[in-house]
């Protein structure tokens, strides 16, 4: 059970006779453009992965006891700070993870030590599950969210231009959407963490996008689970969908990513995309104000 939470944050209005929240009405503007985020809004290959990080760093932590602080404060601590910086490249969280074991007197790695470790990690959570794509034991629906396939299709008929970024790194983004078969779907590109921290950032990708496609704040609808791109998209006045994804039993609202995604400054809140057709009537009705 999370012990760590955003606050709870009361219903909105829904979209008559859906589970589409509406947290703020969507002004007038034609959207050109959509981003979208990786893990948990299209795949589910990394499914688990906070959990492998969480643990793999609390194991590191535990070697340099705090004051007073039990196993359950530790976990919940970490669990705190790699949930904040979710949609962030991994990095940043190992530079996290370096910061504290300092404050613990300890004297950490380099952090893409640890972010080498976790990959490590999660290589080993995720390989049946690869293993399984490129023999065609599992089929890529499996390792997606429901009915995002025909999204991404419906939302390019629009003449919408897509756009992919994760904080996870590039070789695997690239990797992993060619093999669920939607690298196709991105014609504006796909992006994702590289060496050099300075050289990706999801602002720097919609920055890219605005400059690229001559575009303003509106022309942007965003979809992600996490809460940076999300912040990002709001910042520069786009659209921004978040997707509280059960990525487990993968049709319920997940309350957590819910209040998150709120905090963020969500305008729609939707748990998958069942209701696809309502959410593209709402969206895109805008197109033929």
């Amino acid at each position: 059970m999370r012990i760590d939470r955003f606050p709870d944050f009361d219903p909105g209005k829904f979209l008559p006779g859906t589970r589409i929240e509406i947290r703020r009405e969507i002004e007038s503007a034609t959207i050109r453009s959509a981003l979208f985020d990786f893990d948990g809004t299209i795949s589910l290959i990394r499914t688990g992965w906070q959990q492998v990080m969480v643990e793999m760093m609390v194991e590191i932590l535990i070697q340099y006891p705090g004051e007073g602080e039990t196993l359950e404060q530790l976990t919940s601590n970490v669990r705190k700070y790699v949930d904040r910086l979710t949609g962030k490249q991994t990095i940043y969280q190992m530079v996290r993870l370096a910061e504290k074991i300092r404050q613990r007197g300890g004297v950490p790695a380099d952090p893409l030590e640890y972010k080498e470790m976790y990959n490590e990690y999660l290589s080993h959570h995720i390989r049946c599950r690869l293993e399984g794509l490129r023999k065609r034991r599992i089929t890529p629906d499996e390792l997606m969210m429901p009915h995002v396939r025909t999204l991404l299709e419906e939302i390019r008929k629009h003449g919408i231009v897509l756009y992919l970024a994760s904080g996870t790194d590039l070789v695997y983004v690239q990797e992993e959407a060619q093999l669920l078969g939607v690298a196709k779907y991105f014609n504006g590109g796909i992006y994702g963490a590289l060496d050099r921290v300075e050289d990706f950032s999801k602002a720097a990708v919609i920055q890219h996008i605005f400059r690229e496609r001559r575009i303003q704040g509106r022309e942007l609808v965003s979809f992600g689970d996490g809460f940076v791109e999300i912040l990002n998209t709001k910042e520069v006045d786009g659209t921004a969908v978040g997707v509280a994804s059960d990525e487990v039993g993968k049709q319920a609202v997940d309350e957590w990513k819910r209040n998150r995604l709120i905090q963020a400054g969500a305008d729609l809140i939707i748990p998958g995309y069942s209701e696809r057709q309502p959410l593209l009537n709402y969206l895109f009705r805008i197109n033929c104000a």
